[in-house]
């Protein structure tokens, strides 16, 4: 269904429990990667990822029941998200008022448009993943980490002996 969406010119998407369904017409118009706390919080991740399309190209295709609002008083801001499973759909400034922002990561297929653009950059967190080299987990499969960057012990070092001296 997707495939078919995407040679239309349609990109779909849908919450987490599949209730809400929707569908713009693509290319979107842009898209970025939010720093913001707000983002952060409304999304519980270090950063959210949308992808901007105008109202009049944006349609809920199924579920617009269970889509419910919240909008933020001091900011003017409304986020629009499933009542179900609580999955954010729907991210409206006054800045765009003819724009609504959706979570890339909803989208089944390409979007037409990559997300290049940062905003609230100087919030990233420190404890984000910015590309460093990983490397896998022994013993745990599809698990990866970043290697300490502490100064490696020389040959023939015991760290156990090394922690007793320090005791």
């Amino acid at each position: 269904m997707a495939k078919a969406a995407a040679a239309a010119g349609i990109a779909t998407g849908q919450c987490l429990c599949g209730k809400i369904r929707f569908e713009i017409d693509v290319p979107a118009r842009w898209a970025w990667h939010d720093h913001s706390a707000a983002s952060r919080r409304a999304h519980g991740a270090a950063y959210a990822t949308y992808v901007g399309s105008w109202k009049k190209r944006f349609r809920i295709a199924a579920g617009k029941i269970a889509l419910v609002s919240y909008e933020d008083k001091v900011t003017k801001t409304t986020r629009s998200f499933c009542s179900h499973c609580g999955t954010p759909i729907a991210y409206e400034r006054p800045r765009g008022p003819h724009m609504v922002n959706i979570p890339r990561a909803l989208f089944n297929a390409r979007t037409g448009r990559q997300p290049l653009y940062h905003i609230a950059i100087e919030e990233l967190q420190e404890w984000a993943y910015t590309g460093e080299p990983l490397v896998p987990l022994k013993g745990f499969p599809g698990v990866v980490w970043q290697r300490s960057k502490k100064k490696k012990r020389a040959k023939g070092e015991d760290f156990f002996e090394l922690g007793r001296e320090e005791m």
